[in-house]
């Protein structure tokens, strides 16, 4: 894993000494440095945000999306079958990229990441996120709070890894290829929507927790007019997108928004779970969780060419954790700074992403100890064997 953690892995989980060298793990002892330091080693103007920057990127999204909806909508019916079909596809691929863009730059004004100014980055979140069907206010609040108790499995706020004990009796019957297989599929195309509605695979509440609930235990008092903000916004698109169908209709709304959308969640879901999931990296129990050993709890992955089009959050996530009001285009300057400074406590895995997602559905299935090590008890490593 690049630059990440040298701690051997028990004899129970060695792999093939190529394998291995991607799954070395993550130091749990208090690192040697503080956040302060970190913040030290990065360049200051970093953490300045400018809003021509932050809107330059945005524009350019929407100037691609408008593109190929425009190349999309004009040209492509005209072609032959099966050439058209090619078409479609290539269409939702490249515009669910660039949308997922465009995603990221609503959730950095979730961070306050946008610019220097509050009410601007609410009002560019809120219209963007709401574009792409995502609740704007709700999800920036229970975001934060993943942002403060990564790799915390009593408060974390989604992937939170189940323990042993918390494996449903079905669950041995989908550990095999096909099992993953469409485990995956479920988790990729349901997954958010999921999430969102029902808490799939977040913090367990007291009551029933749902991001549209402006009056469920994610939310505070003082959040629950904002709850109600973030759903008008999803409503009044979800009505745009019902007068689409009723003027265009339904199969026109799926192929030129629909699809692209289902990608957008697609890489979302995927995004957020290889930041997370991995063999190398801890979970703590309130006994051993403090704040700078969750957020280095994390891994920075290789996307390709798609790093640039996702801003980097795929590739900087580890800085995105430490100091989340960083300007995205700042954030690889920043981590090519902290890097000596994280030393064995940076994780990096380049493995490519459509074999790191079926490697980490293999080896991460559920959470427990290492046997024997007493004065770890409060860490907990990925297991695979049920």
């Amino acid at each position: 894993m690049g630059a990440g953690g040298r701690m051997s892995v028990p004899p129970s989980q060695r792999k093939s000494e190529s394998e291995s060298e991607s799954l070395n793990r993550v130091p749990i002892s208090k690192p040697p440095f503080t956040l302060s330091d970190i913040k030290r080693a990065i360049p200051p103007h970093c953490f300045k945000r400018s809003l021509f920057r932050s809107f330059s990127y945005l524009i350019y999204d929407l100037i691609l999306i408008s593109i190929f909806y425009y190349v999309a909508t004009t040209y492509i019916n005209h072609l032959p079958q099966p050439l058209s079909f090619v078409a479609w596809a290539v269409y939702w691929a490249v515009q669910g990229c660039v949308m997922t863009g465009v995603w990221v730059i609503a959730h950095e004004c979730g961070h306050h990441a946008f610019s220097d100014y509050q009410w601007v980055d609410d009002t560019v979140g809120l219209i963007f996120h709401s574009s792409v069907l995502v609740p704007y206010f709700s999800w920036k609040y229970s975001h934060r709070r993943h942002h403060s108790n990564t790799g915390s499995l009593e408060r974390d706020e989604v992937f939170v890894p189940k323990k042993r004990s918390s494996i449903r009796w079905w669950a041995k019957y989908l550990e095999n290829p096909p099992g993953r297989f469409i485990t995956l599929t479920i988790q990729l195309t349901l997954g958010w929507p999921l999430y969102l509605m029902f808490n799939l695979a977040g913090r367990p509440y007291d009551g029933f927790a749902c991001h549209y609930n402006p009056y469920g235990p994610i939310y505070n008092d003082r959040e629950r007019l904002q709850i109600y903000v973030s759903d008008a916004g999803v409503l009044a698109v979800t009505y745009a997108l019902y007068r689409l169908v009723l003027a265009k209709g339904f199969t026109w709304v799926v192929c030129v928004y629909g699809v692209p959308l289902l990608i957008v969640n697609a890489f979302l879901v995927m995004i957020t779970y290889l930041q997370h999931t991995h063999p190398a990296l801890p979970h703590y129990d309130s006994s051993e969780w403090d704040w700078l050993r969750g957020a280095l709890s994390t891994v920075d992955r290789d996307y390709g060419i798609l790093n640039k089009v996702f801003h980097n959050i795929t590739d900087t996530h580890i800085a995105h954790h430490l100091f989340s009001t960083m300007p995205h285009y700042h954030a690889m300057e920043a981590t090519n700074a902290i890097k000596p400074i994280l030393g064995e406590y940076y994780s990096f895995d380049g493995t490519p992403v459509y074999k790191a997602i079926f490697r980490e559905a293999k080896e991460c299935v559920f959470v427990e100890p290492d046997e024997g090590e007493q004065s770890s008890k409060g860490v907990y490593w990925f297991r695979n064997k049920l």
